[in-house]
């Protein structure tokens, strides 16, 4: 997929680009069965806001996405529509089985009708290909990886993103991920091979207001053009700093850059830190 510049007609246009979505296939959802009404996320809990800035957008289906492909173990299929998702990033392929059942799977970048996918513990090592990470070769680009066995692909799932499997070596192996950070994964864990489509997403600029607005996000304001009764940003004589080290929630609590982190059981996995790596 490739980024248009639209033609500066209005100024809402003079900075908003588009994909041109030369790699969906089909405008609208191939199969009815694999999709499932979507409450939609208004951020507030019996009328009372638990949640700023939602609201609104575009009412959608949720896609039913095999991130697993376990339940279609060394039963082929292939490509027979590429369909864009709204509840995430990346594009989904509609895979037809050769037993005639139909379901969605991340499609990656070089997908296209008629390609022959397949899950199994080895396979064929190629894009699209699902399978256990000691058969995979060292070197190749991974996505949807499995981090707890038998719960199906769980990282590495945004648009444009894909690891790298650094070694095999002793009874774990090594995975890079998009931040830098290299951890141990379970080798009999499941991840396809290649990198996920429509990675030129980031590049897309949204241009006006209300496009945001159809994606369910309303207006934000800056906490530091509130009164101090309002946020601990606020007050002072106009434009000036926050006024405080650290930067605060509405509620007091430290922001932006603070380590959220608190699943110390799981260290012992992560051989070299994304924040290491960044260094």
């Amino acid at each position: 997929m490739a980024i248009r510049n639209l033609k500066p007609v209005t100024n809402a246009q003079r900075g908003m680009d588009r994909l041109t979505n030369e790699q969906i296939t089909a405008k609208k959802p191939s199969v009815k069965s694999l999709l499932v009404p979507k409450a939609k996320v208004t951020g507030r809990s019996n009328g009372t806001i638990s949640i700023r800035h939602r609201g609104g957008g575009t009412r959608s289906h949720y896609r039913l996405v095999d991130f697993d492909g376990t339940g279609k173990l060394g039963i082929p299929g292939h490509i027979t529509a590429i369909e864009y998702d709204p509840n995430r990033t990346a594009l989904i392929a509609l895979i037809t089985f050769v037993d005639g059942e139909k379901r969605y799977q991340l499609a990656h970048k070089t997908a296209k009708v008629g390609d022959e996918v397949v899950t199994d513990v080895k396979a064929k090592a190629k894009d699209g290909n699902r399978m256990q990470l000691k058969n995979i070769p060292v070197g190749f680009s991974l996505f949807n990886i499995e981090i707890t066995q038998g719960k199906g692909g769980q990282i590495v799932r945004s648009a444009g993103q894909s690891a790298k499997l650094v070694s095999l070596d002793g009874d774990m192996a090594q995975v890079e991920l998009p931040s830098g950070e290299i951890r141990y994964v379970t080798k009999t864990n499941f991840a396809t091979i290649g990198v996920l489509s429509n990675e030129e997403l980031s590049l897309m600029k949204i241009g006006k207001a209300g496009r945001v607005r159809h994606m369910g996000r309303r207006p934000q304001v800056r906490g530091k053009a509130m009164n101090p009764c309002d946020h601990p940003h606020g007050g002072g004589e106009g434009n000036t700093s926050i006024g405080m080290k650290h930067p605060k929630t509405p509620w007091g609590a430290p922001a932006l850059g603070v380590k959220t982190r608190k699943n110390k059981t799981t260290n012992k996995y992560i051989v070299r830190s994304r924040h290491r790596a960044k260094k």
